[in-house]
């Protein structure tokens, strides 16, 4: 992957972690169950950290 593409998938994956994290919120206060959406979150977390490390490898 390139700089730029890496740089474009963090973009993405925090636009969405943000948008999912606001949904959860407004689920919670309904008391809807969460864990799922609770879920996508940690592997969007995990996704995340793999491409941070790859930016540093790449910027090196």
């Amino acid at each position: 992957m390139t700089k730029k593409e890496i740089e474009e998938e963090l973009m993405d994956l925090k636009s969405d972690y943000i948008r999912i994290q606001g949904d959860l919120e407004k689920a919670t206060s309904f008391g809807v169950n969460t864990s799922k959406g609770e879920q996508q979150l940690i592997e969007m977390e995990a996704r995340m950290k793999e491409l941070n490390r790859k930016l540093d490898e790449v910027k090196k």
